[in-house]
Order: C-alpha cells, then sequence, then structure tokens
C-alpha cells in the first residue's frame, strides 16, 4: 500500500514546485475546498491539480491540511523545487 503520492505520476498541469497531485486523484474537492488558491480542477479530466505552489505561510498550512486530508494520498510535497 502506498502512503503518498508518487511524483513520477503527477499530472502535468501542475504548476513546478514542491506541491503535486498525481494520478490516484478521485476528484473529491477536499484540495480546492481546503486550498482553493492552490488547487483546481481539470474539467475534462475530472481531477485536481496544483495550479500555484504556496506564496506564503497561510497557503502552505492550507496545503499541507489538503495533503493530509487527501482520502487518497494523491498529493504530494516531495517535488521539484
Amino acid at each position: 500500500m502506498r502512503n503518498m503520492a508518487d511524483k513520477s505520476e503527477k499530472w502535468p498541469e501542475n504548476a513546478p514546485g514542491k506541491f503535486y497531485v498525481d494520478n490516484q486523484c478521485i476528484d473529491c474537492d477536499l484540495c480546492r475546498e481546503t486550498a482553493p488558491a492552490n488547487f483546481t480542477r481539470n474539467e475534462d479530466g475530472g481531477y485536481s491539480y496544483v495550479v500555484k505552489q504556496p506564496e506564503n505561510d497561510e497557503e502552505l498550512q492550507l496545503c499541507m491540511e489538503a495533503m493530509e486530508g487527501c482520502p487518497v494520498e494523491a498529493i504530494g510535497n516531495d517535488g521539484d523545487e
């Protein structure tokens, strides 16, 4: 069983940087509700991705909260800086 997102399987739309969403996303909306400035939805594919990396402490905390709350562990924070 995996316990973290896989950066080799992240969506190409993810903004470059530490946080990303991989192909395990089930489009549950939790990350978009938790950190709406940082996550958005691919309408055609039905999944979330990182539209903007966190730019301050508040956004960073919200991204961490979204990652910890993700029911399928599709959010990672070990991407390329």
